[in-house]
């Protein structure tokens, strides 16, 4: 049965009281034995990984957090007048909510955008989601409320329910009508308590769990209308990872809610995936289903095979969805390029820069729940995170950029879409050469639409996830930033060591804990609550968790726990 679409937006004061209940735990309830402790976790390899570098060359790491700040700074200015501000506009339409909202252009210059209701929810979604993961409020910024102003990306008035990626309708391509509810979910997981927000969620989890249960085991759709049920096949490829978006939401619905429909419905999505005898990994949500099938193998004793989920993303040889579609390793010219997202075939390779941020916020969490693909993500996030940093024009000489006349427009701030083996345009020689598709999408789009901030706008997430230590090359990756609406307890810290030799590592706690390593399950340090220095073993990695000083472990079914009831690992 479809949702009652004319109350979503009563007052918040009005919902349902699960809406308030805390978010469900994993208890490991029954009889707690002996700790037992210092049997490593074997690390599990990803064959694409492997062919990467331990440390990329040359080795640069931004200050990714200060690049999410100064980043939405640029974007929200509403009083900059420049050659290329404002970027932000209000939009006056009110399509699906009485309301004023905002709209964002998807690149430089959009001749397409700037006033009107003509705007990207994966654009200006992402960018919310991104300022709120450093710290910034976006509730109360400027005298406006960007989370509530998002609300207008619900498909009301078409009844889907869902978020779109437009406010005016939906797109025949399913990945654009799934993102944008995992976004929206981030949103509302950073900026709680928003009038409105709690009645969105439940519509987008009940629209979900209908599709899926509507859908059964067949996923095989080019697109899916939520409003009358059906899938449709067109010239677009089929997007059967469209239900590891599905599954990735209901889970994240099941912890806010309760509801155990939705963890039934997102379990069955999941081994929607996991029984696939193939990648159909299309655009960015099959890393989704990595998190979920690794969250639920912890939590529910499932057997999901994650390693082939990883494999698949990683691998675009073999995937059916999108030919060629995984992620990139190599060195092209005098620039390693490994670890970066999309085609692997585009012209010899074609990474892309949203894609290269979004497929860390599901993976770098997933490994707390698989601590056995703790080194690969190290490594794969070491050479990904590196590697991005050419998409900013400063970052790159201008012998591989296509307009090293125009970078200093954007300040170094708002970077190109893409990096390129070889330029699509034929007017660039230089390998690689970063670039982007806006001048395509229509003759009136000037060279500097190459300049994308769609594509900038998630920065946050690595701003969130990725610090560096006094050890160069090794990064600390902090596993709580992006595992939305999941349980929490403690600190969790990814730090992969790309040397050939054991490296002490200076480690900051948070208050007085214990330093469990989740991988070589024991003790780094107790009793700590300054500075302390870790070592790690060469070409391996550690998953600090900070547990309260002092706090007794007990094993459950070969979990161990803290406090009797928090589990640190798996």
């Amino acid at each position: 049965m479809k949702p009652a679409l004319t109350v979503l937006f009563v007052s918040a004061a009005l919902c349902c009281a699960c809406c308030q209940r805390e978010a469900p735990q994993p208890d490991p309830g029954g009889e707690l034995g002996p700790a037992i402790l210092g049997i490593p976790v074997i690390q599990e390899s990803i064959p694409r990984v492997e062919s990467m570098r331990n440390m990329p060359q040359p080795y640069k790491m931004l200050d990714w957090k200060q690049k999410a700040l100064d980043y939405d700074a640029y974007v929200f200015d509403w009083n900059a007048r420049d050659e290329v501000r404002p970027l932000i506009w209000l939009d006056e339409t009110r399509r699906n909510v009485d309301q004023v909202t905002f709209g964002l252009k998807t690149t430089v210059n959009d001749a397409r955008q700037g006033s009107g209701g003509s705007h990207e929810a994966i654009n200006t979604m992402a960018a919310v989601m991104g300022a709120g993961l450093v710290g910034i409020d976006k509730t109360a910024q400027d005298g406006y409320n960007y989370p509530k102003m998002l609300q207008n990306y619900c498909g009301i008035k078409n009844l889907w329910g869902i978020m779109l990626n437009g406010t005016s309708g939906f797109g025949k391509d399913w990945w654009y009508n799934v993102l944008p509810n995992l976004l929206y979910y981030g949103v509302c997981d950073l900026f709680p308590g928003v009038e409105g927000a709690d009645e969105i969620q439940r519509s987008i989890a009940d629209q979900f769990a209908e599709a899926d249960e509507t859908l059964g085991d067949d996923y095989a759709y080019s697109w899916y209308n939520y409003a009358t049920d059906k899938g449709t096949v067109s010239n677009i490829p089929r997007q059967q990872d469209a239900a590891a978006g599905h599954a990735y939401v209901l889970l994240q619905a099941y912890h806010k809610f309760g509801d155990e429909r939705y963890l039934e419905r997102a379990m069955h999505a999941t081994s929607v995936i996991n029984n696939q005898s193939e990648s159909r990994f299309y655009e960015i949500l099959l890393p989704f289903a990595a998190y979920t099938a690794a969250y639920f193998n912890a939590t529910q004793g499932t057997t999901y095979d994650v390693g082939k989920i990883i494999r698949w993303t990683f691998d675009g040889n073999h995937s059916t969805g999108r030919a060629g579609w995984g992620v990139i390793i190599g060195t092209w010219g005098p620039y390693d390029v490994s670890g970066l997202q999309g085609s692997i075939t585009d012209g010899g390779g074609y990474g892309f820069q949203m894609n290269s941020y979004e497929m860390a916020w599901p993976l770098v969490p997933m490994v707390k729940y698989a601590p056995q693909f703790a080194r690969a993500m190290g490594k794969w996030m070491l050479n990904n995170a590196n590697a991005s940093r050419l998409f900013f024009p400063r970052e790159i000489a201008d012998e591989h950029q296509y307009l090293p006349e125009m970078k200093e427009l954007t300040n170094n701030i708002i970077g190109y879409e893409g990096l390129r083996k070889r330029d699509r345009y034929a007017q660039k020689s230089g390998v690689p050469i970063a670039e982007g598709d806006g001048p395509s999408w229509t003759s009136a789009n000037p060279p500097e639409t190459m300049f994308s901030l769609y594509s900038t706008s998630p920065v946050g997430i690595f701003g969130a996830i990725v610090a560096t230590t006094d050890v160069e090359g090794i990064l600390s990756l902090d596993c709580n930033a992006t595992d939305f609406y999941a349980p929490k307890p403690y600190p969790v810290h990814l730090l992969y060591n790309p040397y050939e030799e054991a490296k002490k590592v200076s480690y900051y706690p948070s208050g007085k804990v214990d330093l469990f390593d989740a991988v070589g399950r024991d003790y780094l340090a107790q009793n700590v609550s300054e500075i302390v220095s870790i070592e790690i073993p060469a070409d391996a990695a550690v998953l600090v968790v900070e547990i309260p000083a002092g706090a007794p472990l007990n094993s459950w079914k070969g979990h161990l726990v803290a406090e009797k009831k928090n589990v640190i690992s798996w």
